[in-house]
């Protein structure tokens, strides 16, 4: 993918490691981000945290926030980039429903919270997209691995935008 090539250049002219945490994405988003040579140069640290338990115990995301909004919102997916900050100065983070099942109609099948983080000036800044994937109408298990690629190829393309916006223009590609 071209958009990895992009991240890459954006993150080590820059002089900077990326933390990744992963829910719903299962560690899509890191094995995409290695995929490149030289990925050690620019990937600190990456998680799955699939449980609640995993997203207070390494990311800080607080009991009272998934109790009171679920692990599938945007301020799960806040906490988690935010927490992810203590690991490298840029951070992603995907929480939502692959399906078929553990959708409803206020958080249906697809529906993802992708959380960004930078440090600049050692001070966060933090940016969560909502993205519903379009995917269906195909084997239910097929459709659960096509909903995962397609939100990590999502979270992957909104970074380097991320990055443009915090760090300075970019070339396009």
């Amino acid at each position: 993918m071209k958009i990895l090539e992009q991240i890459k250049e954006i993150l080590i002219k820059n002089g900077l490691k990326i933390a990744c945490a992963e829910s719903c994405t299962g560690g899509l988003v890191s094995s995409y981000l290695t995929d490149i040579s030289g990925s050690s140069a620019y990937i600190e640290q990456n998680f799955v945290t699939y449980s609640n338990q995993a997203k207070s115990r390494f990311l800080n995301v607080k009991k009272e926030t998934l109790d009171e909004f679920g692990a599938v919102s945007f301020d799960v997916a806040y906490q988690m980039a935010l927490g992810l900050l203590n690991y490298a100065q840029v951070s992603l983070a995907t929480t939502g429903i692959l399906g078929p099942t553990g959708g409803s109609k206020e958080k249906p099948v697809g529906l993802c919270y992708i959380g960004f983080g930078i440090l600049k000036n050692n001070k966060p800044v933090i940016k969560v997209v909502k993205f519903q994937s379009e995917i269906k109408n195909c084997d239910v298990n097929e459709q659960r691995l096509l909903i995962k690629e397609d939100i990590a190829k999502n979270a992957l393309k909104n970074l380097v935008g991320f990055l443009c916006e915090n760090i300075g223009p970019c070339k396009e590609t």
